[in-house]
C-alpha cells in the first residue's frame, strides 16, 4: 500500500503599504511640494520680470530709431483734431467726422518701430466697418472702444507680471511717459483750446506754465529732442512702468473723486491723500472703503492710446509704488508715481536706452515740499519752490528732470 502524500501549499507573503506608511509618504510629498512651490513661483516671476525689462528695452530701441528718423522724440499728446470744436462727444462720432482731440500717446508714433506695421497701417488710414461705422485716419478720441485699433492689445506694451486683462479696460498699457518732478500743466501742455480755436505753442501763459513745471523728457503736446536733455541721457528717465487696475481699490492703480481741497493742496503736499486718512491703515496699498467711489473705466493703464495722466504718464514726485493722488477726477493732473507687480520696485528706461530697476526705497527727498509750478490757475500763483530749482524730491526727483543741473551719484 502506497503511502499517501499531502500536497504542500506554499504561502508567499505579500508586501504592501500599511495605511500609516501611505500617510507618511503622502505627508513627505506634500512637504516637498510646499518647499518647491515658492522656488517655482520665484523662478516664474524672475522670468516674467526679465521679459518685462526686455519690453522696456524694446521701447528704448524704438524711441532711438524714431529720433534717428525724425530728429525728435515721439510727441505725447498728438493727433489730428477738429479746429472748430473741442467737444468730446463730437470727437467720438462714428460717421467719419470723429477726431482725436490731440489726445494720443507717444506709443502711437512708435508702432512702426515695434514691428507693429500692420496696426499702424490700419490706424493711419480711414476705415469703414461692416456695421456701418466710419472712422477717419487716426480714429476718434482714444476713449472709444468701438474703434478696433484702440481695443487692440499690443504685447510689447504689457508686462507679463501684470494680471490685468480685458474689460473695462481697452488695450492695456504698462509703460508710461515721464513728465518730470511736477505735474502742472500735464493735461494741456503747450497746445491749449482757447474756447474758439486751438493755440499751438502760441499762448504765452501755456508756454510759461509748461516751461516752468513740465521738467521731464516728455512735455505734453510738444516735440522734444535729445539735445533738450542737458542733464545727460544716462541720468534722465524717459519711460517708467505702471500697473493696470484690477478694480480692487489698490491706491497705486486708481484714484477717487472725494474732495482733496483743490490744486494747491496737492501740488504743495504730494502726501495730501494720505494725510486726509484715505489710505487703509491695515492695508497700506489700498484706499479705505468709504472712498471706494471710483469710475470702473477710470483706472491706471486702461487705454494705451490715451495721453491723460492716469493712463500713460508718470512723475517723479513720490517714489515708486506710492499712491496716486490726482487733483480731481480721472482726467485731471496730479501725483502719479510709477508702479508694478514686481516685488520692491519698477523698471525704468533711461533716455540713453539703458533699462534699470529702481527700488521703492530710492532716496526721494521730502514729499511735503511743494513741486515747481508757475502762474497756476486763475490766481496766477507761483510755487514756493522757484522755477529752475534742483528737484526737491531727492535723487528720485533728479532722475525725472531733464535740465535742472542736479548732481547724480554714479553709485545710484
Amino acid at each position: 500500500m502506497k503511502p499517501s502524500f499531502k500536497p504542500r501549499i506554499a504561502f508567499q507573503r505579500l508586501h504592501a503599504f500599511t495605511l500609516v506608511e501611505l500617510l507618511v509618504v503622502i505627508a513627505i510629498i506634500a512637504v516637498l511640494v510646499g518647499l518647491l512651490m515658492p522656488a517655482v513661483q520665484s523662478a516664474r516671476e524672475a522670468a516674467r520680470r526679465m521679459s518685462c525689462g526686455n519690453n522696456v528695452k524694446q521701447l528704448g530701441l524704438a524711441m532711438h530709431h524714431y529720433h534717428s528718423a525724425f530728429r525728435q522724440l515721439p510727441i505725447h499728446g498728438v493727433g489730428p483734431t477738429n479746429e472748430t470744436t473741442n467737444s468730446p462727444f463730437l470727437a467720438d462720432d462714428n460717421t467719419g467726422r470723429g477726431f482725436t482731440r490731440i489726445e494720443l500717446t507717444y506709443l502711437v508714433g512708435l508702432l512702426p518701430f515695434l514691428e507693429q506695421q500692420a496696426l499702424w497701417e490700419q490706424l493711419s488710414r480711414p476705415m469703414v466697418e461692416d456695421d456701418g461705422d466710419i472712422w477717419p485716419a487716426f480714429g476718434p478720441r482714444p476713449w472709444n472702444g468701438n474703434y478696433p485699433p484702440w481695443a487692440t492689445q499690443v504685447p510689447t506694451f504689457r508686462c507679463p507680471s501684470d494680471p490685468g486683462l480685458g474689460v473695462p479696460g481697452l488695450g492695456r498699457i504698462n509703460y508710461a511717459a515721464c513728465t518730470g518732478d511736477g505735474f502742472y500743466e500735464s493735461e494741456h501742455g503747450v497746445t491749449v483750446w482757447s474756447g474758439t480755436r486751438w493755440l499751438y505753442q502760441c499762448d504765452r501763459l501755456a508756454m510759461r506754465r509748461a516751461q516752468c513745471g513740465m521738467r521731464g523728457v516728455f512735455v505734453t503736446r510738444k516735440s522734444m529732442r535729445f539735445r533738450d536733455i542737458t542733464d545727460g541721457l544716462s541720468n534722465t528717465i524717459a519711460i517708467a512702468e505702471i500697473m493696470t487696475g484690477l478694480g480692487d481699490g489698490d491706491n497705486r492703480s486708481i484714484g477717487f473723486t472725494n474732495p482733496k481741497g483743490g490744486f494747491f493742496q496737492v501740488a504743495n503736499n504730494a502726501k495730501r491723500c494720505e494725510d486726509l486718512g484715505f489710505i487703509d491703515p491695515k492695508r497700506p496699498r489700498f484706499w479705505t472703503h468709504d472712498v471706494n467711489v471710483y469710475a470702473p473705466i477710470s483706472q491706471r493703464g486702461f487705454r494705451w492710446a490715451d495721453f491723460h495722466t492716469l493712463q500713460s504718464q508718470v512723475n517723479t514726485i513720490l517714489p515708486p509704488n506710492s499712491e496716486i493722488c490726482l487733483v480731481g477726477h480721472s482726467d485731471t493732473y496730479g501725483v502719479a508715481p510709477p508702479s508694478s507687480r514686481h516685488a520692491g520696485g519698477v523698471h525704468v528706461l533711461m533716455v540713453d536706452g539703458a533699462t534699470k530697476f529702481i527700488t521703492d526705497s530710492i532716496e526721494a527727498g521730502n514729499p511735503r515740499v511743494p513741486c515747481v509750478y508757475c502762474d497756476a490757475l486763475s490766481s496766477r500763483t507761483n510755487s514756493p519752490t522757484p522755477p529752475g530749482s534742483p528737484s526737491p524730491f531727492g535723487l528720485w526727483g533728479s532722475l525725472g528732470t531733464r535740465a535742472s543741473s542736479e548732481t547724480i551719484d554714479d553709485a545710484w
